[in-house]
């Protein structure tokens, strides 16, 4: 499969398991389902939401993106080049180009390392600037996050959550990159800071054309800051459209519920009774046959038990994976 000319990302049936190894010879007994056939793209200057609950593989997803986690199949092109194709010190070369950002910005930031040596060792390494030439961008980036110049002599420890992940994102944009995975980057903080974050990262995309795949468990976050939003459960998107379609007009069950589950304010004229989803996400180990959904799911059918269903295009170029929607 060839990459799409105008995506700085492509993902194609992309798959991650796990081998669950027991016994003295570490036999491979099973295996853990994380990520399975998914498939989407990133234009330049978009961000696209990836939303599901805790546990249905999209931390993993992210990883496979930027190849922190090797795919066990798939293929994921940036700018049209097959990352599984190119040797180590290719990869290495572009990996200036996608950066990550974590969910909890201290264990990700070197505690023995002031700021301006943790920002200024990218720039060193990748770029070679000198010592003065690393302390005027350093100042530079802590500028653009909202940091002082004088926070470059401090260490980790020093700073509240909302600032470490204000690091966390210079230390992203060191090098200017193209695309950014935003890994569940405020959902550690206050919701004060939440919103603050946020419009750091909105202003971001639009001051250096970023684009983002931001993954988030609450949608009520996402559709803040997505263009469009993809919906996973159990290692497969099952809805992939527009921000506005996702959140005024959910098609499959499961986005319905993750909608019913946003918090109304109670002086809302929106606040009616809705019915919140039941149960946990089944084990990615042992996965229902059908539709993963199907145990459930408050519109089952028969077929939902026996058949996987597939994707089904929708008006203005979204897709459902719903047996509803199917004609």
């Amino acid at each position: 499969m060839s990459a799409g000319t105008n995506a700085i990302l492509q993902v194609a049936d992309l798959t991650k398991h796990f081998p669950i190894r027991k016994g003295v010879l570490k036999r491979a007994v099973g295996h853990v389902h994380a990520v399975n056939g998914v498939s989407f793209t990133v234009s330049p200057g978009e961000s696209l939401g990836l939303v599901g609950e805790s546990g249905c593989g999209k931390t993993t997803l992210g990883k496979c993106v930027v190849y922190l986690q090797r795919p066990t199949a798939g293929k994921v092109f940036f700018k049209g080049t097959d990352l599984g194709e190119i040797p180590e010190q290719e990869l290495r070369r572009l990996r200036p180009q996608f950066q990550m950002v974590f969910q909890d910005p201290f264990s990700t930031l070197n505690p023995r390392m002031s700021v301006e040596a943790m920002l200024g060792e990218p720039l060193m390494l990748y770029e070679g600037l000198k010592q003065g030439e690393r302390r005027n961008r350093v100042v530079q980036l802590l500028d653009t996050v909202g940091l002082r110049p004088e926070h470059g002599s401090r260490y980790p420890h020093e700073f509240s959550g909302g600032q470490r992940q204000r690091l966390a994102i210079a230390r992203a944009l060191a090098l200017n990159p193209s695309l950014i995975v935003c890994d569940e980057p405020v959902s550690a903080l206050d919701v004060s800071i939440q919103a603050q974050i946020l419009n750091l990262l909105d202003r971001l995309k639009d001051d250096f054309g970023l684009s983002y795949l931001f993954i988030s468990h609450d949608l009520g976050v996402v559709e803040h800051i997505a263009d469009r939003i993809a919906v996973m459960y159990l290692g497969k998107i099952v809805e992939l459209n527009r921000e506005s379609e996702i959140c005024r007009n959910p098609r499959h069950p499961y986005s319905q519920a993750l909608m019913a589950a946003i918090p109304i304010p109670r002086i809302s004229s929106k606040r009616k009774q809705r019915e919140l989803l039941a149960g946990d996400v089944p084990s990615p180990i042992e996965l229902p046959a059908g539709c993963s959904f199907h145990p459930r799911c408050p519109q089952v059918m028969d077929r939902c038990r026996r058949e996987d269903p597939r994707p089904v295009p929708l008006p203005g170029g979204g897709e459902v994976t719903c047996h509803l929607y199917e004609a």
